[in-house]
């Protein structure tokens, strides 16, 4: 019901929003970590503060691990879109980094969602590269990487390898299928409480 759909029986049924289903995109033929060449991935990682514990946690080398498991980022479409893709992640990633929050209430556990109920004092507020948030997303990130996602919800902030597959699983699964609508779009899937105004305080950051 969510994000690209995937293609073939499994996934084209009337819930898709959007994706190719039948029809396999076109390749970029793009390299992903040709782009993202390790000075490329450096030199972000040098514009935080040298107190950011995170200038030490992320690295070059687990990104390109990390990318070996979701093919499909930024090699999809005209060059163009591949490019527009990897810097919009980037861009996403460099902000959403930068909170590093802990979440001021701890309260993002949705109790409606009983696929994947939140588990007695464990928090799900935002964590590593794109603040991956509440129950829901911990549970489904957990089925696809490989992880006990809702009981051991810090996971994501302790282990690099599973942080970052995170970030690229909840790209593909929210974000990817909108790229080409402008980075507005990619805003709206990321965090849309930060679209018309909203939350300035988070988006100036």
């Amino acid at each position: 019901m969510w994000g690209y759909c995937g293609t073939g029986d499994d996934y084209c049924d009337d819930g898709c929003q959007s994706g190719p289903c039948y029809s396999t995109p076109s390749s970029s033929n793009v390299s992903v970590a040709e782009v993202v060449t390790e000075a490329f991935f450096d030199g972000i990682i040098d514009q935080a503060a040298s107190g950011y514990a995170g200038k030490s946690f992320y690295t070059w080398s687990v990104f390109k691990v990390a990318l070996d498991s979701y093919s499909r980022f930024g090699t999809e479409g005209s060059e163009q879109d591949s490019l527009r893709e990897i810097a919009a992640f980037f861009a996403h990633v460099t902000h959403e980094t930068g909170q590093e929050i802990d979440g001021t209430s701890k309260d993002y556990c949705n109790v409606d969602n009983t696929q994947y109920p939140c588990v007695s004092g464990e928090n799900y507020y935002g964590r590593r590269p794109l603040q991956l948030s509440w129950n829901y997303n911990y549970g489904a990130a957990e089925n696809n990487i490989g992880f006990d996602g809702l009981n051991n919800p810090e996971i994501v902030a302790t282990n690099v390898n599973i942080s970052f597959k995170t970030a690229l699983w909840f790209w593909m699964t929210n974000v990817h299928s909108v790229v080409d609508e402008g980075f507005g779009a990619t805003i709206q899937a990321i965090n849309s409480i930060e679209c018309d105004g909203g939350n300035t305080a988070a988006v100036n950051a």
